[in-house]
């Protein structure tokens, strides 16, 4: 049997959960080591990254990339999920605002700053998913977290209580929060009606498929993964000769001249991922190791 080993981009349909996209890529691979990065709410469409056997190893380089996102905001209306899929919570009017003001408001929302997280969220407390404490209608304190808002832009529709926006953000950022916050700048409230990630770093929706045509193109035979280097694109890379890659394959430290960062990307002579490594002094240790293609292919 042969093992997959790689990247996929998935473009997930509204209604699904990311365990459920999880769920079908096992079974269409016929591969159980299937992981992803960046959770995805039902409600939300759009990129996700997935990682495929021995990949799963390389998911937390696709954790901390940047996310580009596009979707619509309704104002006037409150919900407590702060997204369309919760329950009416409050309402307010919805003042009379220009493109112009809305954007004004909305730039002043950039750059590093914290932002709690809803209670609303598959964040853990003690154990217990903040969702659903919530559903018991238990409300806990939540530790503010670090983030950037890197771009933030909106457009009037033909409803003056719907907005388009685009929104490019770090990782973490929940969406629906800033919406919400930017809904009360504005002298109302929102909340998140329809959103669809675009981006997660290099990665980009145009070369994600469905899970559809993911299963037509594996029945076909199709090459549907990305090689497992595609995850560390963002790190230094170096090419190892084949002593040092039988050292690395085995865990064992190497000495390397050239590389300048902490950790880097070790690539055989043939270009394929051999290991991360990271800085032990003047040598490198293997952090991850991955198995050779003819040892991936034989499974």
């Amino acid at each position: 049997m042969t093992t997959s080993n790689g990247l996929l981009l998935i473009d997930k349909a509204r209604g699904l959960t990311s365990h459920d996209v999880v769920a079908r890529v096992r079974v269409v691979m016929n591969e159980r080591r299937v992981g992803h990065a960046g959770t995805l709410d039902p409600m939300a469409t759009g990129l996700l990254v997935l990682g495929v056997g021995p990949s799963t190893r390389l998911l937390r380089f696709a954790q901390s990339e940047t996310k580009r996102y596009q979707g619509v905001v309704t104002l006037g209306v409150a919900t407590d999920s702060l997204d369309a899929d919760g329950q009416v919570v409050d309402r307010r009017e919805v003042p009379p605002l220009s493109v112009e003001h809305v954007n004004l408001e909305a730039s002043g929302m950039l750059g590093s700053q914290s932002q709690t997280p809803p209670m609303v969220s598959a964040i853990k407390v003690k154990g217990k998913r903040l969702h659903a404490l919530a559903r018991e209608g238990i409300v806990v304190e939540r530790v503010p977290r670090a983030i950037t808002v890197d771009a933030f832009s909106l457009l009037s529709t033909s409803r003056s209580d719907e907005w388009t926006f685009d929104v490019t953000c770090s990782v973490g950022t929940y969406v629906r929060v800033l919406l919400s916050d930017l809904a009360e700048r504005l002298g109302t409230l929102g909340h998140l009606s329809a959103l669809r990630r675009l981006m997660s770093g290099s990665h980009r929706i145009e070369d994600a498929l469905t899970l559809d045509e993911l299963e037509e193109r594996v029945a076909q035979d199709v090459v549907v993964l990305e090689e497992p280097r595609a995850f560390v694109a963002q790190l230094e890379q170096i090419v190892v000769n084949a002593e040092d890659e039988s050292r690395l394959r085995k865990g064992q430290r190497v000495t390397l001249d050239g590389p300048r960062s902490d950790e880097i990307a070790a690539l055989s002579e043939a270009g394929s991922l051999v290991a991360v490594l990271e800085r032990r002094g003047d040598s490198w240790q293997p952090s991850i190791v991955l198995p050779a293609v003819e040892d991936a292919e034989r499974g």
